[in-house]
């Protein structure tokens, strides 16, 4: 095989192996540095090997197959050969003979976990998570998060240690703690997804590549666990979302609302799956937040404009959203589809209670809510000062400008 096919699999092999190879030796040597390393050597045996003899009819097989032989040279040269199970010596002849075992979703699932412990700090779980289930390199996650590379590096190094010295198990939960463990799980991915769907710093609204990943880590961890409800809407949701992304930002890089958005622009496919895999969440009765967020996405997605949108259905919506979720955040996004079926009076009186605690004070979007709803109240000047704090709290250049524009012109 020439070369050039030979590197295009190898580099479709790390996006869609990498994980699964850093799992299995994780989970069988309870080291996350040491498999790290063996895949990384693994794969550079690969850029050598393949584009001579050819891609191998099972690449994570293969993949999973050298770097377990790595991880255990690399055990011996350091003269910590007891430390390793006799049996992963039988286990390799067996596993190449197989073809791999097929526990290697659960692997992947455990090291999911694992990065998502709730030990770790959550900025940590995301870092890890990019890093070793979806393969990003170092960094990629700095750039994306905006800090630099060393200080990345130097939170994975450390988070790293503590899984070790801290005794935290690369494999799923028992029964009794997976619920809360996944809630962890989820969380990450939809941080992920939030800070390229509505960035919070940097020169960009919105980051695709960010988006794509977390879809990536939605739809794996939806297919390793598909009977989980939560799962399903989670994955729904950001579907749904990025439908809209070819629409939110003109030909200038400047937001444009969802009511002026060109609704032809949306993805149609995206929408189909993401109502698809909604539906089938629902199914399953058994409701939480990401299915509700998902049951609103799906409204708006289905509506032929913004005015024809189901908004007394989206208000509904949003109550059983906070009471399972009674956050501020929660509050202000139900204000604004109150004010849309009820009325902006009745949405100000939804936010009044956000405004006075003070505790989204620095939120840019409680304060674009706030001046919508006293615009069409008719309250110019009020709205006026409401846009200028929504602009001062936000830390995307294209937004501030945007809100800038409307303070200036109400």
């Amino acid at each position: 095989m020439a070369a050039g096919p030979g590197v295009t699999r190898l580099e479709h092999a790390f996006r869609e192996e990498w994980g699964a190879v850093v799992a299995t030796l994780a989970r069988r040597f309870g080291d996350l540095q040491a498999a790290e390393d063996a895949a990384a050597e693994a794969f550079a045996a690969a850029a050598v090997t393949w584009p001579e003899t050819g891609v191998p009819p099972n690449p994570g097989g293969w993949l999973t197959v050298t770097a377990w032989r790595k991880a255990i040279d690399a055990h011996r040269a350091a003269g910590r050969a007891a430390a390793v199970d006799p049996q992963l010596l039988s286990d390799i002849t067996a596993a190449e003979e197989a073809e791999m075992p097929d526990l290697v979703g659960d692997d992947r699932l455990g090291l999911i976990f694992a990065c998502c412990h709730p030990a770790l700090a959550l900025e940590v779980r995301i870092a890890l998570t990019l890093r070793y289930v979806a393969g990003l390199t170092t960094k990629e996650i700095a750039a994306a998060f905006l800090v630099p590379e060393p200080t990345l590096a130097q939170r994975l190094v450390r988070a790293k240690r503590k899984i070790r010295e801290s005794g935290i198990h690369f494999e799923v939960p028992a029964a009794a703690r997976l619920t809360e463990r996944l809630a962890s799980v989820r969380t990450v991915v939809y941080l992920v997804f939030n800070e390229g769907f509505a960035a919070t710093g940097g020169d960009e609204l919105i980051r695709g590549e960010l988006c794509e990943e977390a879809i990536w880590l939605a739809r794996l961890l939806h297919t390793l666990l598909p009977a989980d409800a939560e799962t399903a809407g989670l994955l729904a949701l950001l579907l749904l979302h990025h439908s809209r992304a070819a629409a939110r930002t003109d030909s200038a890089g400047t937001p444009v609302p969802l009511a002026e958005q060109d609704r032809s622009r949306w993805d149609a496919a995206l929408i189909a799956e993401g109502t698809s895999v909604l539906d089938e969440a629902l199914a399953r009765r058994s409701p939480g937040t990401y299915q509700l967020q998902a049951a609103i996405a799906a409204l708006h997605a289905g509506a032929p404009s913004f005015d024809d949108t189901d908004w007394p259905q989206i208000a509904l919506l949003y109550g059983s959203l906070a009471r399972l979720d009674p956050s501020p955040v929660v509050a202000v996004n139900r204000s604004v589809a109150v004010g849309m079926a009820d009325g902006p009076l009745a949405g100000l009186a939804v936010l009044e209670p956000v405004l006075a605690s003070g505790a989204l004070d620095g939120y840019s979007p409680l304060h674009a809510a706030h001046a919508a709803l006293l615009e069409k109240a008719g309250y110019p000047e009020r709205a006026r000062g409401a846009w200028a704090k929504a602009a001062e709290t936000s830390a995307v250049p294209a937004l501030r400008e945007e809100l800038f524009r409307r303070h200036e012109n109400p």
